[in-house]
């Protein structure tokens, strides 16, 4: 495993729409290794592969006690609506109240191709949202209400 570099804003790559993931593959597994160790190292809740420069659909979460790694996921159902602030690795030092579904239900591929489906509610469906945003390039700026200061 190795620590990645966390792309700022400002870098291309985080305004791109990636590509799905084809090949379940060691290449994969180590991507998701170096984005887990890279998240322990950030102190984050989540990260997805254009935070690393790699424009693939994977991501990956990690709340509380639930860790989930993501390949190609996609919201399936949410229900509800919590306005709550948020961060990005990618945005450091900036924080924005933003409007997202208080339980999301993702379908996603594991590392090895296994189709599954997650379900969270409050912070980690909060996750999942910002997280599959990025896959798509949409920054948690382009959602925030109004912007705040968290000490």
């Amino acid at each position: 495993m190795a620590l990645r570099n966390i792309v700022k804003e400002g870098d291309p790559v985080l305004r791109k729409t990636c590509r799905e993931v084809t090949e379940f593959n060691e290449r994969l597994h180590v991507l998701l290794d170096d984005m887990a160790e890279t998240l322990i190292h950030a102190n984050g809740a989540g990260l997805a592969a254009p935070q690393v420069g790699v424009l693939k659909r994977v991501a990956i979460v990690s709340v509380d006690d639930d860790y989930f790694e993501l390949v190609n996921p996609v919201i399936i159902k949410t229900e509800g609506e919590e306005i709550s602030p948020e961060g990005c690795l990618s945005v450091p030092d900036i924080y924005g109240t933003v409007n997202r579904p208080y339980k999301v239900t993702v379908k996603a591929f594991d590392r090895f191709g296994k189709e599954f489906t997650a379900s969270g509610k409050g912070l980690l469906a909060r996750a999942f949202c910002h997280e599959i945003d990025h896959l798509d390039g949409i920054l948690f700026k382009d959602k925030v209400i109004e912007y705040c200061d968290i000490k």
